[in-house]
């Protein structure tokens, strides 16, 4: 049996790309699983793609960026299952056209900072509070090898990433000592939309251009980010936290 059976677990940006592919393999591996996302009819879509094959969920709506939505996620976990045994906060946008940051203006750099960072935060803030009252849990937050290193035409997400990952670093020395592990995955390029904005052609010249750079030559498929989620919320990582995965074709080599 799975240590993940009868688990209870949010996914936030759970609706498409690492998020859909971690909820399904939370379910498979017998996990509750709460579809967290803006987009409701994508979102019901995948708690349906799980209780069809035999597993349980539930969609809540949330947009991270409210602190009001991200406490409703959690009570409403609490009020379904009884408790929440680990979080992926994964929702997140990629902060759109590259720009100088001269150029990027204040209303875009919000955007990604509310979205990336504080989104994080504020669900971070009510999973912590939940968990340290039980004495257990694990969180994983999306960072990502652009939060490693510097990232030219894309401030602002370059900047919330390395956020995060200060932000996981410090959540897992605070709540270590009530049973609570916090770690950071770090994607390289994964095929999702908002990678290659789900234009074939741009995707081939993307893969020619950047990742063709990468050890394995290729883009990743959400489902290999998924398995390390998975297995950071699970008791196979039990001495892992304050640390940050990099999974990324050897793109940071």
């Amino acid at each position: 049996m799975s240590d993940m059976q009868d688990k209870v677990v949010i996914v936030t940006g759970g609706a498409a790309g690492i998020g859909r592919a971690t909820a399904l393999l939370f379910a498979r591996e017998g996990a509750r699983v709460v579809v967290a996302d803006m987009s409701e009819e994508a979102g019901r879509a995948v708690v349906g793609e799980i209780e069809e094959a035999g597993g349980q969920a539930f969609f809540q709506r949330v947009d991270v960026r409210r602190d009001e939505d991200c406490a409703a996620m959690v009570q409403a976990t609490v009020d379904r299952y009884g408790r929440l045994d680990a979080a992926f906060n994964n929702a997140g946008v990629s902060g759109g056209t590259p720009a100088l940051i001269s150029d990027t203006g204040l209303a875009a750099w919000c955007q990604v900072i509310d979205i990336n960072l504080t989104g994080v935060f504020q669900c971070m803030v009510h999973e912590l509070k939940v968990m340290k009252a039980q004495g257990s849990g694990a969180i994983v937050n999306t960072a990502s090898i652009m939060g490693l290193q510097g990232t030219p035409g894309g401030a602002a997400y370059s900047a919330s990433k390395h956020g995060v990952i200060g932000l996981t670093r410090t959540a897992a020395l605070e709540y270590g000592k009530y049973g609570i592990r916090v770690n950071a995955l770090c994607p390289g390029y994964v095929e999702t939309a908002m990678t290659v904005g789900g234009d074939a052609d741009f995707a081939r010249a993307y893969l020619d251009r950047v990742v063709g750079a990468t050890a394995l030559r290729r883009l990743g498929r959400p489902e290999e980010q998924a398995e390390t989620v998975v297995w950071l919320c699970s008791d196979k990582a039990s001495f892992v936290t304050g640390s940050h995965f990099v999974v990324d074709a050897g793109a940071t080599a």
